[in-house]
This record gives C-alpha cells, sequence and structure tokens, in this order.
C-alpha cells in the first residue's frame, strides 16, 4: 500500500460520485487525516472543529451512502485481483451498544444491542495470503418489532442470510485470468448461497453447518450427512500441534482425512431465487478432518468442509484445507476495524451517519491490515519500501538497540511497534496482538507529529525585531 496518506486517500476515495465534487474532496481529505491516526476520535483526527464539522455534514449528507463511499475501493479491489484469489466472507455486528439512542440502528447480539451487520468479502491472494481489499460489503438492519406471522408466512419474510449472495453478486463474475474460491464458516451453509456462487462463477470450500441436512451420498442413496461421511474414501493422514485453548490442553492431534463427492437436493420451501436457478441436484465434493482419540478433557477436532476443487488425492484435500485455514484474515480484518479504528465508539447520531462513517474507516482498517500482515507475508522485506522512513527513524531513536532505519524488516518493525504499546517480546510470549499494536501506534503517531512540528518550526524564518 501507499503510505504516502493523501495520495492513498486520493485512490481510494477521489472517483466518488457524492453528487457534488465539493464532498468528494472533502471525503478525501477526511480519508486522509482518519488514516493518519486510525483509532483517535474524529475531532482528534480532523485536528479542529470546522474541519469536524464539515466531516460531520458529510456523514450526514443523504447522498453519503455506505456503497458510495466505499464503493470506488471496491471497484479497485477486483479490477487489481489476478490469478487465483480468495474471497474472504463472514458476518460482523457493528454495536454501539445498549445506552445509545441512534435513530434507524436495530437491534444486536441477543437483541438487547444496538447498531447493524456488517457482512464483508475480503480479496486476498491465494497462493501469498496478500490482501488485496474488499471486494464489496452490504449493511443489514434488523428490524425492531415482533413478528407474529405463522410459519408458512415466516418462509416468505426476507431472510438475515440473503446479504450472503447479495454480497457475491456485488463482487460478481472474476474477470479474465482470475479464479475466485469463497471461504466461509458454518453461516456460509445455505443452498441459495450455492447457487449465487454458481451463477457468479466462483468455487468455494464453506464448513458444513448441520450433520442431519439430507444429502445424497456416494452410492446415491439419500441419507443424512453425518452417515454420508462414513462412505468416503480415506486420503490419508497428519499430526497437527495444537496451542493450549481455553478448554484443551497443549497437544499433538492425529488427524484422519476423509473426501469424495455428495448432492445436495433443493429444499423444500424454495425462494424465487432457488426456483428460477437450482438444478435438481447441486454436486460438490466434502473433505472431512477428524481427530484419532483424543484426550478425554480436550474438544475433539473436525472440520467438514464443502468444495467446488477436486479432493481425489491428499494433495488436493491438503489445499482445501489451506485455503480454509486463511479464515483467520477476515477475523483479523474485524479486529482493525473494531479494535485499530474504533467504529463501535464513533458519537453520531443516526444508522445513516454512522454507516457513512463505516464505509470511510472499512477502507481505513485494510490498509491497517495490509501493513500488519506484511509481518506475514513479507516479514524479511525491508520496512522502508512499506512506511516512511521517518517512522523508522523515531523507532531507532527511542529505541536505541533497534535495529537501524534503512535495514529494520517489516517484521522488526512491527514488533517494536507492539513494544510501544507495552508488548515485552519475550520468546515465551508470541506474537503481539491488536491492542497493544494500536498502544504502539498511538505513541508513534504523537512521535511523529511531533518531529514534524519541530521541523515546521525550524524552517520558519526568525521575526524581525
Amino acid at each position: 500500500m501507499n503510505w504516502d496518506s493523501a495520495a492513498w486517500a486520493e485512490e481510494h476515495f477521489g472517483g466518488c460520485d457524492l453528487g457534488d465534487v465539493r464532498r468528494t474532496r472533502r471525503l478525501v481529505q477526511t480519508a486522509e487525516l482518519a488514516v493518519q491516526n486510525p483509532s483517535a476520535s474524529f475531532p482528534t483526527q480532523m485536528q479542529g472543529w470546522e474541519v469536524s464539522k464539515a466531516a460531520y455534514r458529510l456523514f450526514n449528507c443523504k447522498q453519503a451512502t455506505f456503497s458510495a463511499i466505499a464503493g470506488g475501493h471496491w471497484q479497485r479491489s477486483r479490477e487489481a485481483a489476478s490469478g487465483h484469489v480468495l474471497v474472504l466472507c463472514d458476518t460482523t455486528e457493528i454495536d454501539f451498544g445498549v445506552r445509545r439512542r441512534i435513530r434507524g440502528t436495530g437491534p444486536t447480539g441477543n437483541g438487547h444491542g444496538n447498531g447493524f451487520l456488517l457482512h464483508n468479502a475480503l480479496l486476498v491472494e491465494a497462493p501469498t495470503l496478500a490482501i488485496i481489499g474488499l471486494g464489496a460489503q452490504v449493511t443489514h438492519t434488523r428490524p425492531h418489532e415482533t413478528w407474529t406471522d405463522n410459519s408458512a408466512q415466516k418462509k416468505k419474510r426476507p431472510r438475515e442470510s440473503e446479504i450472503w449472495g447479495q454480497t457475491i453478486d456485488l463482487v460478481g463474475r472474476p474477470q479474465k485470468g482470475v479464479q475466485y474460491t469463497d471461504v466461509g464458516d458454518r453461516a456460509a451453509d445455505n443452498y441459495e448461497f450455492f447457487l449465487h456462487l454458481l451463477f457468479n462463477r466462483h468455487g468455494w470450500v464453506l464448513r458444513a453447518k448441520a450433520r442431519n441436512r439430507k444429502v445424497f451420498d456416494t452410492n446415491g442413496e439419500k441419507v443424512t450427512l453425518a452417515c454420508a461421511l462414513e462412505t468416503l474414501e480415506y486420503k490419508g493422514g497428519y499430526e497437527l500441534a495444537i496451542r493450549e485453548g481455553k478448554n484443551s490442553p497443549a497437544r499433538t492431534a492425529d488427524l484422519e482425512v476423509f473426501a469424495g463427492a455428495i448432492e445436495l437436493p433443493p429444499p423444500r420451501h424454495k425462494s424465487a431465487f432457488v426456483k428460477e436457478h437450482a438444478p435438481e441436484r447441486l454436486c460438490m465434493n466434502v473433505v472431512w478432518v477428524r481427530e484419532n482419540n483424543p484426550p478425554k478433557n480436550a474438544t475433539k477436532i473436525e472440520w467438514i468442509l464443502y468444495t467446488s476443487h477436486p479432493v481425489k488425492t491428499l494433495n488436493q484435500c491438503w489445499k482445501v484445507l489451506e485455503y480454509y485455514e486463511a479464515r483467520w484474515i477476515i477475523e483479523e480484518y474485524h479486529k482493525s476495524l473494531k479494535t485499530g479504528c474504533r467504529v463501535e465508539q464513533r458519537q453520531l447520531r443516526t444508522a445513516h451517519a454512522l454507516m457513512a462513517a463505516t464505509a470511510c474507516l472499512s477502507v481505513v482498517a485494510v490498509a491497517l491490515l495490509q501493513l500488519k500482515t506484511h509481518a506475514k507475508t513479507d516479514p524479511e522485506r525491508k520496512a522502508k519500501e512499506v512506511v516512511p522512513l521517518l517512522w523508522l527513524q523515531m523507532l531507532k531513536a527511542v529505541n536505541q538497540r533497534a535495529t537501524a532505519a534503512d535495514k529494520i524488516t517489516v517484521y522488526e518493525f512491527y514488533r517494536q511497534i507492539a513494544k510501544l504499546g507495552g508488548f515485552l517480546g519475550r520468546k515465551s510470549d508470541g506474537e503481539p496482538g491488536w491492542i497493544t499494536i494500536w498502544r504502539g501506534w498511538e505513541q508513534l503517531r504523537l512521535l511523529v507529529r511531533g518531529a514534524q512540528l519541530l521541523a515546521t518550526q525550524q524552517k520558519r524564518p526568525p521575526r524581525s525585531g
């Protein structure tokens, strides 16, 4: 990414159509100031009341919709995609708390929260896991009213799960030379979503939700998924080191891999989209990974993955598992948005304004995630190729034992930032989390801002007596 914040903001927001070129210029300025200090409040980011008031007016403007603000970034990301691309899909709740009264929001969580749902499709290069950007996003606000429909009427109501298919329709079909593979958790196990993937020519690796759903097994018999798994072919086994968890000790798990073909029948109650596009049976493969003889006090490891990819060999199954394991990146994105950009702490008074602000900050969160994931995807790259040299010089000034600014790697850079936030960096500490990173980030921004102000002051000519 380009850490010239002005160039970055122009690149991602300069082409937005908000009905007036002045609004677009204001959006570019707002994004530029936000990416410079992403976790700060809007008044702190905007560096003054006049600029803050202009940003608030922008977010409250009816033309400043979510898609109008973020759509340019989506288009740019899709055009930048090449080769094999993972489309990581997931929904997160943007919850502003139970105490705030915000016009236009809906219930979240168990019904006592206040906010909206945000469904994201994050594009990631399959070979390297480098972040490309967001391919599309959809927001959904749950209704407050209590439904009194009977079961037949409930089937005809719009369903929350439809946002999965709506997002894929926005991503659309891949351009020439690009292959999409959508990756999702159990919430993606939806017949209609599979049809949206087929219609848009996407592949998939999706985790199964229900073992009792009806499928056709390898012998053509209609059985439950649990029974169909027992007919799959054994492909091989491997050992996996498991870290200590909340309810499970550290151990080496003995895993077996099974795979084969299944067919999904259409649901009994069909939406209009399913009626139009559903075949008699939906053919796909499934990979089943299970743990042999887990300890009594440990949760047994089991993954059931639907996929459009071939699974004839263990190596092909390995590829499917690798694609699913990349799901951690979308979780990191949500942390970047909520912890790095503090989107849920924004003090705006309407759902429209909060969605507009979220659209802007969601693109900022991509920039932060790109920088953070460099430490995993390209750890030995020189940090000066990714961030301004002044940042590295300030880190060196704070810690004389740190690597020289022109030699420090991306991996070392991120650990040095985390140390500013309280990370100790001992061998047993693992990798720093978002909270310590953002504490360090805030410290670094203050240091850089101070150095820039001092340099500006020194360049000014002395006042004549």
